[in-house]
């Protein structure tokens, strides 16, 4: 608890609603448009042109967003203008301290909300104003290190899927192409079947009742989950040598492709490399490469760009409703060139993804910071001139 005197949310700034009009702006898309509902119509909206804190008021609960400019806003969603306090240090105090109190003054049942009375009602600790300029700034600079690797990630993404693009069409050496089964490829490039690389098969899982199988288990099993890991270091879960034995779980070695054939979601058709031996369920399918042609990784940043094709095929009538096939895995197309220029090419993709890696690090990195920071200083446990200089 601060030491700092407490003000009511109503006393420090004004709370607006949106209301239904239909305004110019909402409707040619001139500005941004904040809604608590995916399904709410920007014209049933008010336009504000000011600083100020959205809060949703229903649907996505006590989500909280500083926003400076013109923009519109849903009938539901709280605008919190008119600060005579910092903004910032306000905005920092709800978002990363009364996140969870915003959300414990939900009511209703069929559309839960936040009264507006209630929200007029959440207590701020307020220092002098020099002060929370101090911590907003500090706060600031953090979140703006945190937003500039977000934008990194982005960028390194976005360029990762504009050269899968070009890579896999064009390769690297400027050959003339030819039109092939999966499209355009490089002359030299040869396309063949993925069954004629490796051995394809998919897992299964042991009975969770059987506790022979899985207590004091040491032989790595991976379920679905994994496959968005990308590249497997590690395992999670374990099973038995009896397991191994009585319920037939194929053994992956290391360096094998893992394909999602089935799943919730996104996960179907996702492509991931495991980087250890282990076994697999039933919703994963794998390719034991027995072939010095090809490279892994490879195959990997290709099959990685057949996502959409692949769903659409385990969702289309000639396959098994919701999954793929290891049958129609083992005719699935894929290119081959070279094993230097597979080398070449998997070298760009390492260079990015390790580049997103060190970025993701530093966010997480960064965000901890945030986290402690936000407590230690909107708690008057750790002040701003105590650590750092103006």
């Amino acid at each position: 608890m601060s030491a700092w005197p407490y003000k009511s949310l109503g006393s420090l700034c004004s709370i607006k609603t949106g209301r239904k009009d239909v305004n110019e702006g909402s409707q040619n898309g001139a500005f941004p448009f904040f809604t608590c509902s995916k399904d709410v119509h920007a014209s049933d909206s008010y336009s504000f042109d000011t600083e100020a804190i959205i809060i949703a008021g229903n649907g996505a609960v006590g989500e909280t967003k500083l926003y400076r400019g013109k923009f519109e806003a849903y009938q539901r969603t709280y605008v919190l203008d008119g600060f005579a306090e910092d903004l910032e240090f306000v905005y920092f105090y709800l978002k990363g301290v009364l996140i969870d109190e915003l959300k414990q003054l939900v009511t209703g049942s069929t559309m839960p909300y936040i009264r507006k009375g209630d929200l007029e009602n959440v207590q701020v600790p307020i220092p002098e104003l020099a002060e929370q300029r101090r911590i907003a700034r500090v706060l600031g600079t953090v979140q703006q290190a945190i937003e500039q690797q977000e934008r990194m990630i982005r960028s390194t993404t976005e360029l990762k899927q504009a050269l899968m693009q070009k890579l896999f069409t064009e390769g690297l050496r400027g050959e003339a192409q030819k039109e092939t089964e999966i499209g355009p490829v490089p002359e030299s490039w040869e396309v063949v079947k993925l069954g004629s690389l490796g051995h394809i098969g998919n897992g299964s899982t042991p009975k969770r009742t059987e506790n022979g199988y899985w207590d004091g288990g040491t032989y790595s099993w991976l379920n679905s989950t994994k496959i968005h890991e990308r590249f497997i270091e590690h395992a999670d879960q374990f099973v038995t040598g009896l397991a191994k034995k009585e319920c037939h779980l194929p053994i992956v070695p290391a360096n094998s492709l893992l394909i999602a054939i089935t799943g919730q979601g996104k996960t179907l058709g996702n492509i991931a490399l495991t980087r250890i031996e282990t076994s697999i369920n039933q919703h994963l399918a794998y390719v034991k490469f027995n072939s010095e042609k090809v490279k892994p990784e490879f195959l990997l940043w290709y099959m990685s760009t057949l996502y959409d094709q692949l769903r659409s095929v385990a969702h289309g009538s000639g396959s098994t409703k919701g999954a793929l096939t290891c049958s129609y895995l083992k005719s699935l197309e894929v290119p081959l060139p070279r094993r230097d220029e597979q080398d070449q090419i998997t070298e760009v993709f390492a260079q990015l993804e390790q580049k997103t890696r060190n970025a993701e690090k530093k966010r997480t990195a960064l965000q901890d910071l945030f986290r402690t920071l936000l407590h230690e200083l909107m708690t008057g446990k750790v002040r701003v001139g105590e650590t750092l200089s103006n």
